[in-house]
């Protein structure tokens, strides 16, 4: 059986347009696949600073990378897939979801430095980013949620990166609906196509 990785930054909960889309995508997975959601709302995550940060560094000295201080980064290296939700904030991703990458990017894990550079270690084929934006941003210079994702994705070495985005669900609440249930289709066939 496979393992998708859902990473649910879904900040207003049963409320998100976003958690639409995710919510699609998930009711449309072929069979074989097992999900592992990790809400990060619900999680202890922080940001990379002072004794976390110190603690982190002497582990990664020591080679001490089954530490579980390293559980996040282990759970996003083995999945076979990886689904994050998470909405458009301040032309880019929630800080909540940067914490998080923060704690998954973790070199001896997910990536590799060395002379050659930086190598992704991630097993997952594909990273599927859903998200909802108020305005139209889609192929905006200032659109940086989506592409920082798919940066990572290449980072971490995760095969192919998708984004499926509900564009302008704040500008006409008349099409609204329209806009949503355009972007739940486009989630559901992504994961028929896992």
């Amino acid at each position: 059986m496979k393992t998708l990785l859902f990473v649910d930054c879904c900040i207003r909960r049963d409320h998100s347009r976003t958690g639409m889309l995710a919510t699609a995508f998930l009711e449309h997975l072929p069979e074989g696949w097992q999900v592992e959601r990790l809400c990060l709302m619900d999680e202890p995550l922080q940001p990379l600073m002072e004794g976390g940060f110190l603690q982190r560094e002497a582990l990664l000295k020591a080679g001490d990378l089954h530490h579980r201080r390293f559980d996040y980064a282990w759970q996003f290296q083995r999945a076979d897939a990886i689904l994050i939700a998470a909405p458009f904030y301040d032309l880019s991703i929630p800080a909540l979801l940067k914490v998080y990458i923060e704690n998954v990017s973790v070199d001896g894990i997910t990536f590799t430095c060395d002379e050659r550079g930086l190598h992704g270690n991630c097993r997952g084929e594909k990273m599927i980013f859903v998200t909802s934006r108020g305005g139209f941003y889609e192929g905006s210079p200032e659109e940086m949620g989506s592409r920082y994702m798919e940066a990572m994705c290449r980072f971490f070495g995760t095969g192919e990166y998708t984004c499926i985005a509900a564009d302008g669900v704040d500008i006409d609440p008349r099409q609204t609906p329209a806009i949503l249930q355009e972007a739940i289709e486009k989630a559901a066939k992504a994961a028929k196509g896992l």
